[in-house]
């Protein structure tokens, strides 16, 4: 009878819940391009590269339920060629989508007799995007540590008596038994936020600000002397355990590797002083909204539909209580923290003054986003406790909820506007 973790944390807010379940249960176990053992499959894939064991243990459940071969769960090396050659986009979209071209999208359409249909390549896309941005969840709100799902023990499938929160979808009753459970939850005291407020009423009288790849630089160089930021995240929260198990190691490392090609292969900043500045994404030139939306909705029917709700849900969460108890605009908030998040895989909005990140966001919590958004992997157990004590716990899993759904839509976009141009 105990709820599960993830379900858990977004059942504070209710709404963007349901629009979740919904996109969730459409992509796993509704009419779609792909077999259903094939969908858990990638999902497997994907929550791999980021050595999400929580997420990886669910669809190993799954996968099973619906019938796929047991032996595919003893790595690539056992599963069929046409998903084994999804492996390149997987890791790609996973840590630097940036990099995805309408050649990959051609290799992929192109391969004798294991080649993809445009409609089972987009539904795969989405199954890996959905994965990569729900692992950042799943770390970032610590569920990754929920003992009963086994999430820093070995590999193990649950009882098929168990629910999986992807068929959690019964509709208005569980809502509200959420709504009902999460009502009665004691949320953290909360601080005054005179630092915030000020930061804020700062942005109005801003008349200078830096664009956005002077804002990942001052990233860079504040890490400097420390090395890699992802390898010192535990320095910036002093006194916080590294995420490992009893024996020392990083959870996952090993476990997983089976499952995924290139491990090394990692998120870099996507400007580097020592390399030619690559192509920054314009949202003016390809848009979720203009040209994104459609394209989705074409070839894998309604989940643009279902993917533009869940964008337009958490959009319009108002949980974001430290601003509005100020007076101030919540979106002001929210639009600086999506913005910090696509800045960081080059996607850049004309219109929008970056220096209001600076303003919004203390170091701390951006390296938290950073963290979660970048190598969730690598987050720390108890970051979500630390960071911005002010913030009540519905508030940082709205910032979650935030770091979700920005990091889905940045993959999507590289992705399909890459098919695009191929599709041109």
């Amino acid at each position: 009878g105990r709820l599960e973790a993830v379900t858990q944390q977004m059942g504070y807010h209710p709404q963007y819940l349901d629009s979740f379940l919904k996109t969730q249960h459409y992509l796993m176990h509704m009419d779609g391009p792909l077999p259903f053992d094939c969908r858990h499959y990638i999902a497997i894939m994907a929550a791999a590269r980021h050595q999400c064991r929580y997420l990886v243990n669910l669809h190993v459940l799954q996968f099973l339920r619906a019938g796929g071969d047991p032996q595919w769960l003893r790595g690539l090396e056992f599963i069929p060629p046409k998903l084994r050659n999804l492996n390149e986009i997987n890791k790609i979209l996973a840590h630097r989508p940036w990099l995805i071209t309408k050649e990959h999208i051609e290799k992929l359409l192109k391969i004798s007799e294991w080649s993809w249909s445009l409609a089972e390549l987009v539904h795969a896309v989405v199954l890996l995007a959905h994965c990569h941005a729900l692992a950042s969840f799943v770390f970032g709100c610590g569920c990754e540590q929920d003992e009963g799902l086994g999430g820093r023990g070995p590999l193990k499938p649950l009882s098929l008596g168990n629910q999986c929160f992807c068929e959690a979808t019964a509709g208005n009753s569980y809502s509200q038994e959420l709504l009902r459970i999460n009502r009665k939850r004691s949320l953290d005291s909360c601080m005054e936020l005179d630092s915030l407020r000020e930061r804020m009423q700062r942005i109005h009288v801003e008349t200078e600000g830096r664009d956005e790849m002077r804002l990942l630089q001052q990233d860079r160089e504040e890490g400097e002397g420390q090395g890699s930021r992802a390898e010192h995240c535990s320095d910036l929260f002093a006194g916080l355990s590294p995420l490992a198990d009893t024996d020392g190691e990083v959870t996952g490392a090993t476990n997983l590797a089976c499952y995924m090609q290139d491990p090394d292969f990692g998120y870099q900043d996507f400007a580097r002083r020592d390399e030619d500045q690559t192509q920054v994404f314009r949202v003016q030139d390809y848009s979720w909204e203009d040209h994104g939306f459609s394209l989705v909705n074409r070839l894998y029917s309604d989940i643009g539909h279902l993917l533009d709700e869940k964008f337009r849900m958490v959009d319009g969460l108002q949980s974001s209580a430290m601003a509005k108890r100020q007076g101030c605009e919540p979106s002001v908030f929210k639009r600086g923290i999506w913005n910090y998040i696509h800045c960081m895989f080059g996607i850049r909005y004309d219109d929008y003054d970056y220096a209001e990140v600076n303003q919004l966001l203390e170091r701390m919590l951006k390296v938290y986003i950073k963290t979660v958004t970048c190598y969730p992997e690598k987050t720390n157990s108890e970051m979500f406790d630390r960071f911005w004590k002010q913030f009540k716990h519905s508030e940082k899993v709205h910032v979650n909820l935030l770091i979700l759904e920005a990091r889905m839509q940045a993959e999507l976009l590289y992705a399909l506007q890459a098919i695009t141009q191929y599709m041109i």
